[in-house]
C-alpha cells in the first residue's frame, strides 16, 4: 500500500512512512537489505512455505 502511495504522489510523508516500515522490518527480521527481510519475514509467516520466494517478483 505504502508503495502505491510513494507511486502515486510520491510525496515527502509517503517516503517517510515507506522508509519507516523498511527499517521496521529489517530490524525485527535482523537483516540489513530489504529484499532479504521481506523473505525472512515470509519464512516466519505461520503457514508460509519456505521455498516460496515469489515475494521478491511482485516488487
Amino acid at each position: 500500500m505504502l508503495r502505491a502511495l510513494h507511486a502515486g504522489n510520491g510525496s515527502p510523508a509517503s517516503r517517510r512512512r515507506m522508509d519507516d516500515v523498511a527499517y521496521t522490518l529489517c530490524v525485527s527480521t535482523g537483516t540489513r537489505d530489504v529484499d532479504v527481510a521481506l523473505v525472512a519475514a515470509r519464512h516466519q509467516l505461520p503457514g508460509a512455505r519456505p521455498q516460496d520466494d515469489s515475494v521478491l517478483t511482485a516488487c
